[in-house]
């Protein structure tokens, strides 16, 4: 009884509309349809350790996988837990994804900078964002978005994660635009490399016309959405979490879903002494001060904060406004009460992350899929949070379910999250085209960022060219300025 008072009390679980059975279930279907972190977010950094070991302090791929793993299970679960604590809001934060493509191409592969040089960029990100924060600058620039675009943000996100299912879930298959061609890369380590120029990848519907691993894997996903809609309809609690539980269940005999015949334990151990030897602590600022013209490379460093910031940033309010605009949690003047605090959490799990041996660290879009099943707490993150740490454990366990279970999940909060852009007012075409730029870019970009950095740019030259300049904020205008000088100096 003083668990549930002190939860309560905490909490108001009560007072938000919530229960507690409600917010576990919430949070065991937020690490579900995120699980998948921990496994691709190791793949992606440890990509340079297949090129050259040096990278990271001359540790073999296996060992830096096993300590990638380790700090991406570490930082998932501190994030979350601020988002439970310190928000109060039932928010997932993990290592992001593109922002972990973005530390290991472009600034270690790209740029030549070892894993604790990148990390170092990483922390002062995180610094930065805990300045902006605590100035109330990045409280600003959500009230510098204007109102026709955030609620094209909810819709543009519903859009971006049901491609993602769709992607997922292996619905759809890409393949090269016929007029892509393949030229040798000389400078590959083998010599025998290829890479694809003037490429397009074209998406287009799986074949269904023979059954294969990847067909069972499509049909699998869409009867998984089909019995996530029906359980939505009949007004069932936890439809989502049940929905993929039945749909991995369904892949058993289809092949999809495949059961180990041992689940292997032995590396446990192992994993948190390959996280101490590379990840743990292990920063250096040392090419802040040491490559030819200091003033050369503090730019080059700058630049990439900045476009780390700016990615990061957005993404974070992107999905912040999207999902709490979906639960209902924005007052009547539409802004989030818990911006700043949730902004405060975000800021230090980048932070700290760095500390950890992470790519920043940010708030995820697959929350909206716990808020979907009635999470409105921060007890949603506390569920999610200590699942993450259990994952440190049961890894080999969540590898038994399978993307086409989770994807189905994906697709139909993309659906409950495109509702909003009936509000949008589209009999002004200087608020309507920004807004359909938005909703259009976040998908086709794979980027939430991109998405309303592109919707800001047009609204201000709608605006100003058109003679509405008084309608523009001078936030709004600092920020399409911002995003056409990093399109223009930062890619």
């Amino acid at each position: 009884m003083e668990k549930e008072n002190f939860i309560e009390r905490f909490w108001k679980v009560k007072a938000s509309g919530s229960t507690v059975r409600t917010e576990i279930i919430a949070g065991f279907t937020t690490f579900l349809t995120m699980a998948y972190i921990v496994f691709v977010n190791p793949a992606i950094i440890s990509a340079p350790a297949g090129v050259d070991a040096a990278y990271f302090f001359g540790a073999d791929a296996q060992t830096v996988q096993s300590a990638l793993f380790v700090a991406t299970c570490l930082c998932a679960c501190m994030g979350t837990l601020l988002m439970a604590f310190l928000a109060r809001v039932p928010f997932a934060q993990a290592p992001g994804m593109g922002l972990n493509a973005f530390f290991a191409y472009t600034i270690m592969l790209g740029m030549g900078k070892t894993y604790a040089e990148a990390l170092a960029i990483v922390l002062i990100s995180g610094l930065l964002f805990i300045v902006l924060t605590v100035t109330g600058l990045r409280e600003a620039i959500v009230r510098g978005i204007p109102a026709n675009i955030r609620v094209a943000i909810s819709g543009g996100i519903g859009l971006f994660i049901a491609y993602s299912g769709l992607k997922n879930a292996g619905l759809l298959k890409f393949t090269l635009d016929p007029g892509s061609y393949l030229v040798t890369d000389p400078s590959a380590a083998t010599g025998q490399s290829t890479v694809v120029a003037n490429a397009s990848a074209i998406p287009s519907l799986v074949d269904f016309s023979s059954w294969t691993p990847e067909t069972a894997g499509a049909a699998l996903a869409l009867l998984g959405l089909i019995i996530i809609g029906v359980l939505y309809a009949r007004k069932c609690k936890g439809y989502i979490f049940i929905g993929i539980v039945v749909t991995a269940i369904i892949g058993i005999p289809l092949g999809v879903t495949t059961l180990p015949a041992s689940i292997d334990f032995s590396r446990i151990g192992l994993q948190f002494q390959d996280w101490a030897q590379v990840s743990l602590l292990h920063l250096d600022f040392s090419s802040l001060v040491h490559e030819g013209s200091l003033v050369g490379t503090l730019f080059n460093i700058l630049m990439v904060v900045v476009a780390f910031s700016l990615v990061d940033m957005f993404d974070t309010l992107g999905t912040i406004i999207g999902t709490a605009q979906q639960a209902g949690m924005l007052d009547e003047k539409g802004e989030f009460p818990a911006l700043k605090r949730t902004l405060m959490a975000d800021a230090f799990a980048t932070t700290a992350g760095a500390l950890m041996g992470s790519s920043t660290v940010t708030t995820f879009v697959e929350s909206s899929t716990g808020i979907s099943e009635g999470g409105r707490t921060g007890l949603t993150a506390l569920v999610t949070a200590v699942l993450f740490l259990a994952a440190l454990v049961l890894s080999p366990v969540l590898e038994i379910i399978p993307a086409a279970a989770t994807a189905p999940a994906l697709i139909f909060v993309g659906v409950l999250m495109v509702g909003p852009v009936r509000d949008i007012d589209f009999t002004d075409i200087t608020e309507a085209i920004p807004a359909f730029v938005t909703l259009l870019f976040m998908p086709l970009t794979f980027s939430i960022a991109d998405g309303i950095a592109f919707g800001l740019i047009t609204y201000v030259l709608l605006k100003a060219l058109t003679g509405h300049y008084r309608e523009i904020q001078p936030v709004t205008a600092v920020l399409a300025l911002l995003f056409i000088v990093r399109f223009l100096f930062m890619q």
